[in-house]
């Protein structure tokens, strides 16, 4: 995979990295910065979304059909369970349907305690 921050400037401003990417599972993480945070020194929710979309998107570029060229992200939502204070967000990304027009992918945040951060669901919109 080309550098990620070639193609994702944004992950190079939040420190994201993806660690492996495969059609079947995107694995990435973040670390806790004070420049990511809200109030009380929590990690942004925003920045966590930011993570989440950009394993998602990876994972559904990944799973493109043959003559599609890029995807976009149509719809998303975020579960949010624990605030992050501390250390750093590994999240894993796998789809849960890839068809001709849009790719559901499904990103999981967890903390150093492998406890859930959050849950996202993606739709992404195939395009040519």
């Amino acid at each position: 995979m080309e550098n990620l921050e070639d193609i994702v400037p944004l992950a190079g401003t939040l420190g994201i990295q993806v660690t492996t990417a495969e059609p079947g599972e995107v694995r990435g993480g973040m670390d806790w910065a004070a420049e990511r945070c809200t109030a009380n020194g929590v990690l942004h929710g925003g920045a966590l979304m930011a993570f989440a979309d950009t394993l998602g998107g990876v994972c559904a570029f990944l799973n493109l059909p043959e003559g599609a060229t890029s995807t976009a992200t149509v719809e998303s939502k975020t579960n949010f369970f624990r605030a992050v204070r501390e250390g750093r967000v590994e999240g894993v990304a796998r789809p849960l349907h890839v068809g001709r027009t849009f790719i559901v992918v499904q990103t999981d945040l967890m903390d150093d305690d492998q406890r859930r951060v959050a849950q996202v669901t993606q739709t992404q919109a195939v395009l040519s």
